[in-house]
């Protein structure tokens, strides 16, 4: 982990940029039953269940 601090306390090179990298895994789920629309008086009403439909990892810079 020190290794890595130390990159981010280099002076800057412009040969040799400082990119930040981040991952965050997501679910990725669907639905089972479609969504009853909002209605006057009313909010729209979304079932519990779902189907899950695997992961998906998301990188950042």
């Amino acid at each position: 982990m020190e290794d890595v601090l130390d990159v981010y306390q280099r002076p800057y090179d412009s040969s040799y940029p400082v990119v930040c990298m981040d991952e965050s895994p997501k679910q990725l789920i669907g639905e089972v039953r479609e969504p009853l629309p909002a209605k006057p008086g009313s909010i729209e009403k979304v079932d519990d269940e779902y189907v899950r439909l695997g992961v998906a990892e998301l990188f950042l810079r």
